[in-house]
């Protein structure tokens, strides 16, 4: 904690705005304990007890310091997703989408494109509708957030604060779960909604930023059937939008089985509007036959059904995840899925 203070330190200058130093190099002034630091047409002069040898270092240390960015990007559209493509054209193969206030580096930008890093994503996003510069920054600063990152595989989420607890399910390491505070040795958290308790001692609490989606990309006559591949890029339309409890609509707001089942209503498919119900109204099949369309459910400790999500390929499922997420893309076993079901024949 103490380099981050200090590293803030470094970093705040100009009534309090975060700016960034990997923008321009440093110059280091000569007089006893002052640092003098041009960012974004800035010049400030910070004074300390620390040497200039530590200075230097800590300014080194903190290139990258505003959430991992250097020159950060947020993507900034009215509605729907920015498109993140794989080359700098309009025509360009779609490799990603950003959600409206995700981060993205800035690797650099020509002719009104940048080329963009975003989580596993990188490509190229239009300038037209990317925040940059301060505007970025700040930006940035309004939209950070808290999250508790497994750091080990098989994590357990717990009912409740102790080890005794049940356990709900497992994480896959690298997860980021919605924090909700520290209970001393225990982290509390929302899975989909439900609040659990992780033990702290296996995640790492952090700052992060919302990141580019990584987009499966499903071709007609690649052995997946064209109402397959049509269902699910119908359902990655409506990415970013709000979860609402007991709602169906998919631009408005919908729950898990409301988004599942307003989805599969536009091909014949009529669901009910409850995971437990669907996970009954289809054959069930095991995670290795799963197919782009099918349905994976998850469950508390008891086994007891409480989320659905469709399966998009690649490893991957689209769901109605919380108020906080809305309508996500997550790894299809970012917790332990307890049955697929298919209700799609072809």
């Amino acid at each position: 904690m103490t380099y981050r203070k200090n590293a803030k330190k470094v970093m705040m200058i100009s009534a309090g705005l975060v700016l960034c130093l990997g923008m321009e190099p440093l110059q280091v002034a000569a007089a006893e304990s002052q640092l003098v630091l041009p960012a974004a047409g800035v010049t400030s002069v910070l004074e300390s007890e620390l040497s200039i040898e530590e200075y230097i270092q800590l300014a080194e240390e903190a290139q990258g310091a505003l959430w991992g960015y250097t020159n950060i990007g947020i993507a900034n559209v009215e509605s729907g997703n920015l498109n993140v493509r794989a080359v700098p054209s309009t025509d360009g193969k779609l490799v990603g989408k950003m959600r409206n206030n995700a981060a993205c580096e800035i690797l650099d930008s020509q002719d009104g494109w940048a080329h963009i890093q975003s989580g596993e994503v990188e490509g190229y996003v239009s300038m037209e509708f990317l925040l940059t510069g301060v505007d970025a920054r700040i930006k940035a600063n309004e939209l950070v957030t808290t999250v508790a990152v497994a750091n080990t595989d098989n994590l357990n989420v717990r009912e409740q604060a102790n080890t005794d607890s049940a356990v709900l399910t497992q994480i896959l390491k690298g997860e980021e779960l919605e924090y909700v505070e520290t209970l001393d040795e225990w982290v509390k958290i929302s899975l989909d909604g439900t609040e659990a308790y992780v033990a702290a001692e296996f995640v790492s609490v952090e700052e992060k930023l919302d990141t580019a989606i990584t987009m499966t990309e499903l071709l007609y006559g690649e052995g997946v059937s064209d109402v397959r591949v049509d269902l699910v890029e119908y359902a990655k339309q409506f990415l970013g939008n709000p979860y609402v409890w007991g709602g169906t609509s998919l631009t408005k707001g919908a729950d898990c089985s409301g988004f599942v089942l307003s989805i599969y209503k536009k091909y014949g498919v009529s669901l009910s509007h409850s995971s437990r119900a669907q996970a009954n109204e289809g054959t069930k099949i095991s995670a290795s036959e799963l197919k782009p369309g099918d349905l994976v459910f998850y469950g508390n400790s008891s086994g007891t059904i409480n989320h659905v999500a469709i399966y998009i390929g690649g490893g991957q499922v689209i769901h109605a995840s919380s108020p906080k997420s809305g309508i996500k893309i997550s790894k299809y076993n970012y917790r332990t899925p307890v049955k697929c079901v298919r209700v799609l024949y072809d």
